[in-house]
């Protein structure tokens, strides 16, 4: 990413929205993660997940986040890249083999520290979308962002 693209705490404002590029999602992805991190039989055996609560395979939901995430990093240009302090999650529906991904995400609220002024908390909600407008995953998120006269190797 070009450094004159970055985003500083003066660059940005409540409102403000960033829409990903897509990402499709494919039955060995869903495997691969699962198998690694989430070895569930309906993550990782599309055959035994036909009888499973979802009736079908679907990915883990720290896969749609892992998935979300790359797309994040990719579409929000903050400067010294994407902090995270918490938020919430949730995943009204599953991702399935097939989908399509994209994220836009929008900024809250954002609230300069009282305590070191080179940095803000910065909210960002985020929605990852599959080819059909239905929400995969919601996640709200708390980040630091740095003024652009603050020093990059700042300790948190």
């Amino acid at each position: 990413m070009n450094s004159k693209n970055q985003l500083y705490l003066e660059d940005l404002s409540v409102g403000q929205e960033f829409i990903s590029a897509e990402h499709q999602v494919d039955t060995e992805q869903i495997i691969s993660f699962a198998s690694q991190f989430d070895p569930q039989p309906f993550h990782t055996d599309p055959n035994a997940a036909k009888d499973s609560f979802f009736k079908g395979h679907v990915a883990s939901g720290w896969h749609t986040a892992s998935m979300t995430m790359k797309l994040v990093v990719q579409s929000v240009p903050f400067a010294n890249g994407i902090i995270g302090l918490g938020g919430e999650i949730a995943w009204p529906r599953p991702t399935m083999p097939g989908d399509i991904l994209h994220v836009r995400s929008r900024i809250t609220e954002i609230k300069p520290s009282k305590s070191k002024p080179d940095r803000a908390l910065v909210h960002v909600v985020c929605f990852t979308y599959n080819q059909t407008g239905e929400v995969l995953q919601e996640l709200t998120a708390k980040l630091f962002v740095f003024r652009r006269d603050s020093l990059s190797t700042a300790v948190l």
